[in-house]
């Protein structure tokens, strides 16, 4: 992630002298697109990230309710039925 943030800000700085000293019509035209797919990435990186995150928090609670079963199960086998 910082390696992206890196890159937009080099493109920034790199549009801001473009814009400052009129280097050209293509220089924009690129670094617009450069600007675009990048952003496109890092949305796509942070939401897989999101997922991710959250199916980590899926397995962790599911790792901890079979940890209570497990102890539940086994305090009803150690007592014996009343009945």
């Amino acid at each position: 992630m910082l390696i992206w943030v890196a890159i937009l800000f080099l493109l920034g700085i790199a549009a801001f002298l473009d814009s400052l000293f009129n280097y050209g019509n293509i220089f924009r035209q690129v670094n617009s697109v450069l600007f675009m797919f990048i952003s496109l990435g890092l949305l796509v990186r942070t939401t897989t990230k999101m997922k991710a995150g959250k199916i980590e928090q899926y397995e962790s609670r599911i790792s901890n309710l079979e940890m209570q079963l497990r102890a539940l199960k086994s305090q009803t086998e150690d007592t014996p039925a009343d009945y």
